[in-house]
């Protein structure tokens, strides 16, 4: 959610600029002056179907939207689980001529994109639909994007620059935690540069969001994980972002009780309907706080990590955030007792700054619980390549929102504390 007292108008869009760091935002920092007027803000949000054997929704959302040869992006591990052979019958059955793209990778590539686009182009589609996680997604809405702008999808780094609209997107996705099938965010790699790079407007937050909970199944366990901490950041992001509000609080602190609770019990018990729900709802709260409150320096480093390496999103997330809430705590310790306590942590009384350390621990314990490494080091990350991640830290769009002001020594200082 963006409050328009601290943001431009640019034609319809809302462009973010940066507060003074020492101004966190409506009510301070711990949020807690209730008596502040609230600015006016936007939430942006699809229609969305949430529940078991929800997935014959996308076929009538598909058809009500238009579509006649409707562009079903996906990939190949998704295709051996068996969900999108249920939707194309599906979208057969309501008389439909979907045509399917599977060429997509992790972390998606700047030339598979525009390969997906000529295919959609060549196939005369129409509605788009992305059935998978987060690489899935962000690859059906540069489709999307592309249909309707030509260029490279590279063209459109950075925030609102996609000037005319484009297809109707439904997605429905199969992991829990990127909530990319609710966000104004398509993140890109740039094979020529080694780095993601992050595409944002209101434009990519799709027409419908179909959640069905049974697609989560199928995840392997690193995924599972993966997702889930990412979940996570989301909601500790979100709700410590400069364009936080009452809204994107509810959800971010929801998001962050329900990915406490509920992660660690999907990788015990895969088959436990109940904590894959709660997971589920976990990735579309989080999402929703997100892609209104824009995120922080997590995301901005994780990006080039897993640009520069091809690595998971997710698990790189979680070395990074015990790190970058020291960082961000250091500066503003009272805006972290909230989500202390939705992490499940007895905080009464004790000194914000106490309370941030515990956050922090509590996080990387969530980390050990689900398999994801300790520092960056295990990953591939080397001493000598946290120069050049930083400086490409400082251009990303994610880092403007962050609560303190970062410069490129303290987010190399980041880097050295994670690895």
């Amino acid at each position: 959610m963006v409050l328009i007292g601290d943001a431009q108008r640019a034609g319809d869009s809302v462009v973010l600029t940066r507060r003074d760091s020492a101004d966190p935002g409506p009510g301070g920092a711990d949020g807690g002056d209730r008596d502040a007027p609230m600015g006016l803000s936007k939430f942006h949000a699809p229609e969305i179907v949430f529940g078991d054997n929800s997935l014959p929704e996308a076929a009538h959302a598909a058809l009500r939207l238009g579509a006649r040869r409707p562009f079903v992006v996906t990939d190949p591990v998704l295709i051996e689980a068996g969900w999108p052979n249920e939707l194309l019958a599906q979208l057969r059955e309501a008389g439909l001529a979907p045509q399917v793209w599977t060429d997509v990778t992790p972390n998606p590539k700047d030339h598979e994109i525009e390969a997906g686009h000529e295919r959609y182009r060549e196939a005369g589609c129409d509605v788009v639909l992305g059935i998978g996680g987060g690489s899935v997604i962000d690859a059906a809405k540069g489709v999307a994007l592309l249909a309707a702008n030509g260029g490279s999808i590279l063209d459109y780094e950075g925030i609102d620059r996609i000037e005319h609209p484009i297809p109707p997107l439904i997605m429905m996705p199969s992991t829990s935690g990127t909530g990319a099938d609710v966000s104004q965010f398509c993140i890109v790699t740039d094979t020529e540069r080694h780095t993601k790079i992050t595409i944002m407007g209101r434009a990519l937050v799709p027409d419908v969001s179909v959640i069905d909970p049974r697609l989560l199944v199928t995840m392997p366990e690193w995924l599972n994980a993966a997702t889930g901490l990412d979940a996570l950041t989301h909601g500790i992001e979100a709700f410590v972002s400069l364009a936080h509000g009452p809204l994107t609080d509810h959800h971010a602190l929801q998001a962050v009780s329900l990915v406490n609770g509920n992660l660690a019990r999907t990788m015990q018990r895969p088959e436990d309907r109940t904590a894959r729900m709660f997971m589920a709802q976990a990735a579309l709260e989080a999402g929703l706080a997100f892609t209104n409150a824009i995120l922080g320096a997590t995301h901005a480093m994780s990006h080039q990590v897993g640009g520069m390496l091809d690595l998971p999103h997710g698990v790189i997330n979680g070395v990074l955030l015990p790190h970058v809430i020291r960082f961000n705590g250091a500066a503003f310790p009272e805006r972290f007792v909230p989500l202390a306590q939705a992490m499940g942590l007895d905080v009464a009384g004790m000194p914000a700054d106490e309370v941030v350390e515990l956050l922090a621990e509590q996080v990387r314990r969530l980390g050990d619980e689900v398999g994801v490494p300790r520092g960056l080091g295990a990953i591939g990350v080397t001493d000598e390549d946290i120069p050049s991640l930083a400086e490409l830290t400082l251009s990303d769009a994610c880092l403007t929102t962050n609560p303190r002001l970062t410069s490129v020594t303290e987010i190399e200082t980041m880097f050295k504390a994670a690895m």
